[in-house]
């Protein structure tokens, strides 16, 4: 993951995850979580529902208009942000759930950096070498970085595998400044 969890969020997502376990809705929950992290990712809803100037039940109100199917205890988890102003956490708490899930089903997550966009494909081929590659499931988080020029950069945990041309070009350079021919 790209950016660090806060604590906090650390800790709600791991209450969260232990309730839905007890529940056998670790899916829903996530999918839940996911949804209400996707709704704060939208500029304006994210300054309503986290400005102190719009009362908690107002906030609750817009939320629930626009996600009514929350199952009822991530709605209470909604409700407990808000008594505590804390809803911005949201976004970090998915997160984390998401990665306590992924650990629990022994999926681990690669960043995955490309020249170009990939295709569902090519996603699809590449999740399935690299999973072999690890030995565990791969879902990917791809970014595109034209400055690699082509090939693929995977990080997976400590592991970072340079496919990039520019990787192989730096590799090359340095081989050839040890030789003493540059």
């Amino acid at each position: 993951m790209a950016a660090m969890i806060r604590r906090t969020a650390r800790r709600y997502a791991e209450a969260a995850f232990a309730l839905a376990r007890q529940t056998q809705a670790e899916d829903a929950w996530a999918r839940d979580l996911q949804r209400l992290a996707d709704l704060l990712a939208v500029p304006v809803a994210e300054k309503a529902l986290t400005s102190p100037a719009v009362p908690a039940a107002q906030k609750l109100a817009a939320i629930d208009a626009e996600l009514p199917d929350l199952q009822p205890p991530v709605r209470n988890l909604v409700q407990l942000l808000l008594r505590r102003d804390r809803l911005e956490l949201l976004p970090d708490i998915a997160a984390a759930y998401r990665e306590l899930w992924h650990r629990a089903r022994g999926i681990v997550t690669a960043q995955v950096t490309t020249a170009v966009p990939l295709s569902d494909a090519q996603r699809a081929l590449l999740a399935e070498r690299l999973g072999r590659y690890v030995g565990r499931q791969v879902e990917l988080e791809t970014n595109v970085d034209p400055s690699i020029m082509g090939g693929v950069v995977a990080r997976v945990g400590d592991l970072l595998l340079d496919g990039s041309v520019r990787g192989r070009l730096e590799a090359l350079r340095r081989r050839l400044a040890t030789d003493g021919r540059v």
